[in-house]
C-alpha cells in the first residue's frame, strides 16, 4: 500500500516520512484541508480525513495537533497553528512571563481514511515551557521541552521515537498491521 500524507506542510510530512521509513511506503500530497473549528483535535482530524479521502478517494493520512499551556488554561490548544503565525513563540514565552506553572503538552489526532471511513490515532507527549534552544524541527520545538531537552534540540529520528506525532503514529501503524495494509518495504 502507498499511503498518502495529506498535508501544506512539509516539515509534518517528513517528520511522517521518517516514521515510516522501510515500513511503508508513503507520498507526500500537499494539499492544504479546510481549517476546521472545534476544541478537540480529533473531531477536527475527521473532518479534514473525509474532506481529503472524497478528494482523492485512496488511502491517506492527515493530522491536527493541539498545544496546550496548563497556566493558560489549555490555550492555545486546537488554534495551536493560528497561534503560532499571529504571536509565535514569543508571545507565548510574553504570556508565561513572570508564571511559575510552564507545563504543556502537545496532542496530535492522526487521521486514516480509505474507502472503508476514517479512524483516528492520538499521541501526547507532556513536557514544559523552557528555551528557546535548538536548531532543528518547526513551530513550538524550540520552546517545548521534555527529557531535559527541547524538541529542536533533538535529531529528527530522536524526535520520531518520542513525539506526540510519534505515538499516535505507533497506534496507527499497529492498527495497520493488524489488518494486514503494512509490511516492510521491499526494494526490487
Amino acid at each position: 500500500m502507498r499511503l498518502a500524507i495529506v498535508t501544506g506542510n512539509r516539515h509534518k510530512a517528513d517528520e511522517i516520512a521518517a516514521f515510516f521509513a522501510g515500513i511503508l511506503e508513503t507520498e507526500h500530497v500537499g494539499m492544504d484541508c479546510p481549517e476546521y473549528r472545534d476544541d478537540d483535535v480529533g473531531e477536527i482530524t475527521r473532518q479534514k480525513a473525509i474532506f481529503a479521502f472524497n478528494t482523492l478517494r485512496r488511502p491517506l493520512i492527515v493530522d491536527d495537533t493541539g498545544f496546550s499551556v496548563e497556566a493558560l488554561k489549555g490555550f492555545p490548544g486546537p488554534y495551536a497553528a493560528y497561534v503560532q503565525r499571529t504571536i509565535g513563540n514569543e508571545g507565548i514565552l510574553r504570556l508565561l512571563s513572570g508564571v511559575d506553572n510552564r507545563r504543556a503538552f502537545f496532542e496530535t489526532a492522526i487521521g486514516y481514511a480509505d474507502d472503508r471511513g476514517v479512524r483516528i490515532f492520538r499521541g501526547r507527549i507532556d513536557g514544559f515551557i523552557g528555551g528557546p534552544r535548538g536548531d532543528n524541527g518547526f513551530g513550538y520545538d524550540p520552546i517545548f521541552e521534555t527529557g531535559g531537552k527541547t524538541l529542536a534540540e533533538m535529531t529528527l529520528a530522536d524526535k520520531c521515537h518520542i513525539s506526540h506525532r510519534a505515538r499516535a503514529l505507533e497506534s496507527l501503524l499497529e492498527w495497520l498491521r493488524c489488518e494486514g495494509l503494512a509490511y516492510p518495504v521491499t526494494k526490487e
